[in-house]
């Protein structure tokens, strides 16, 4: 499982087109960490297809007839497996912190989902008891993140967020006094 934390800088263009660096974006980027792309599981199954034919239809030749019908069985029972796994290669969920809305986008086998946040009304559920997700709410919306980072990861998730929404709220110095403090906490 990955975790990808990124500063995206960002421009505003003025009315006269000249453009302005806005205030920087902050992104998390957690994603299943999978070894096989979908266009490599169709080509293991293409592979897979073409030598359990092949020994399917040794034996059909060879007069057992059974054994062509297993093999197809064998395949659809590998191509339902393969689509569920391709399916949710690509889940992912999206944390970016602009300005004052803190966003979440999560992504569960093609279907997307947003929530956003005002950053001054959003509370970051931290307490993380064994195995939890880490828990964003405000505004008459919650939203759960974390599923695809081990949970030791969590904690440490949690703290950046937290972090960042201080820094973004409070101003940059107040930022590196908690971060100061912050790692004094975790030392401990």
């Amino acid at each position: 499982m990955a975790v990808e934390a990124s500063t995206v800088q960002h421009t505003t263009s003025e009315p006269d087109g000249i453009d302005v660096p806005a205030q920087p974006a902050t992104q998390w980027l957690l994603r299943r960490n999978c070894s096989l792309a979908p266009r490599a599981v169709l080509q293991l199954y293409g592979a897979l297809s073409v030598v359990c034919l092949s020994i399917g239809g040794w034996f059909w030749w060879l007069g057992a007839t059974l054994v062509m019908p297993f093999a197809g069985l064998e395949l659809l029972a590998l191509a339902a497996a393969l689509v569920a796994y391709s399916r949710h290669a690509a889940d992912r969920e999206c944390i970016r912190l602009e300005r004052d809305v803190l966003s979440v986008e999560q992504e569960w086998g093609g279907r997307i989902e947003r929530v956003e946040f005002h950053t001054g009304a959003v509370h970051i559920d931290g307490s993380l008891r064994r195995g939890s997700l880490i828990e964003l709410s405000g505004q008459g919306r919650r939203v759960r993140v974390g599923r695809l980072v081990r949970p030791e990861v969590r904690r440490q998730l949690a703290n950046e967020l937290r972090l960042e929404m201080r820094r973004v709220c409070q101003g940059p110095e107040w930022a590196v006094w908690l971060e100061s403090r912050t790692d004094d906490v975790t030392r401990q």
